[in-house]
């Protein structure tokens, strides 16, 4: 497995300029782009363009994709990103099981790992089956292109900034782990950056191109969300935004596992568990409900095994309780769909290391 530092160098990727270049790279596709279109698009000077991507030719990151008639003078040569040349290991944690992706530049996934997990089996077993996994797909490369990092997504709350977790509801055992640090020394020093699995689809999803502001809704094993306002994924100043699942919706009602009463995800797993989906669905439509109220967000997006179990169910009974809060307020309603993919934690986790490659929000 090559690492970081047996390619391109993340942090030189990293820089405000490279990652412009690199962006209209990707974005061309295929067809690639001039020289002097990525100096017109980005502002930069064509002696800084030419610069940049004789740089990113040198890593490998750029090449060649052929010439383009310009309208005077000689035929321009056009350049094109070369996904196959880095790449990112997205990690998803959840309670009982570890889902794994090897995505390229692009984004697109070329491997992918599952197996059952405990996460409350301990730090040291959970971090040897984490490494296992990132060692398979590592050895996926076989010598082409390097590993720019790790992504690893899982329930919250945690803190971004430093890779350390909270009360992980279910798991006390995790508060204060710094799972950043010490995966990174378990794999060699390889770059790991740690957020809410929540926070992950989202970024997935405003990178994959929805725009405005959005909810995104995870009830699986527990119930939280993925806040994008204005195109970047809400953290807080504290990184603890999105805990949905702990909103207080019922007084002195049902414990929860976060020590609280009558909190949403409590209240809508009990209602799964019983077989009432009907019943979960309004009482999740109901905290959507208090979130579009707070954000005023264009869409709600909803996912997760429990919710793909029962789509229809889901989005109809989240989207009776918005309809009926728009017809008290007078507002517009907003629109709910399902957001499908067992792996698309996973892949969010990916984009947590690519995406500030590209200079947007990871």
């Amino acid at each position: 497995m090559r690492g970081a530092g047996g390619g391109a160098n993340l942090l030189a990727l990293r820089s405000h300029n490279t990652a412009l270049v690199l962006d209209l790279l990707r974005t061309a596709g295929a067809e690639g782009i001039s020289r002097l279109e990525l100096a017109e698009r980005t502002g930069l000077t064509p002696q800084a363009v030419s610069k940049i991507t004789a740089r990113l030719r040198e890593e490998g990151l750029a090449a060649e994709a052929g010439r383009r008639a310009s309208t005077g003078g000689k035929p321009r040569t056009v350049l094109r990103l070369v996904p196959e040349a880095g790449h990112a290991v997205g990690v998803h944690l959840d309670r009982d099981e570890l889902r794994a992706v090897l995505a390229d530049l692009d984004g697109t996934v070329v491997a992918r790992r599952h197996a059952p997990l405990d996460l409350g089996a301990g730090a040291e077993a959970v971090l040897t089956r984490v490494a296992s996994a990132v060692g398979e797909l590592g050895a996926e490369l076989a010598g082409g292109g390097s590993l720019l990092g790790v992504g690893v997504a899982l329930p919250g709350p945690l803190d971004h900034r430093r890779g350390v977790l909270h009360r992980v509801t279910g798991f006390p055992e995790w508060d204060g782990f710094p799972l950043r640090d010490a995966l990174s020394e378990r794999l060699g020093a390889v770059p790991v950056v740690v957020d809410k699995d929540t926070n992950a689809v989202a970024l997935g999803l405003a990178v994959g191109g929805e725009g405005g502001s959005f909810a995104y809704l995870h009830l699986g094993t527990g119930l939280g969300a993925g806040l994008v306002v204005g195109g970047s994924v809400h953290r807080g100043p504290r990184t603890g935004a999105g805990e949905f699942g702990h909103q207080v919706v019922q007084l002195d009602g049902p414990p929860c596992g976060c020590g609280d009463r009558g909190c949403v995800e409590a209240l809508c797993l009990a209602a799964v568990a019983r077989g009432e989906t009907a019943e979960a669905a309004r009482v999740l439509g109901t905290g959507v409900a208090n979130l579009v109220g707070l954000l005023d967000i264009d869409r709600v997006l909803v996912g997760g095994r429990t919710v793909e179990a029962a789509p229809e169910v889901f989005v109809r009974g989240v989207r009776a309780v918005l309809e009926a809060r728009a017809r008290r307020t007078g507002e517009e309603g907003v629109a709910v769909r399902v957001v499908p993919g067992e792996g698309r934690v996973a892949e969010g986790a990916a984009q947590l290391v690519l995406a500030p490659v590209f200079g947007q929000d990871g």
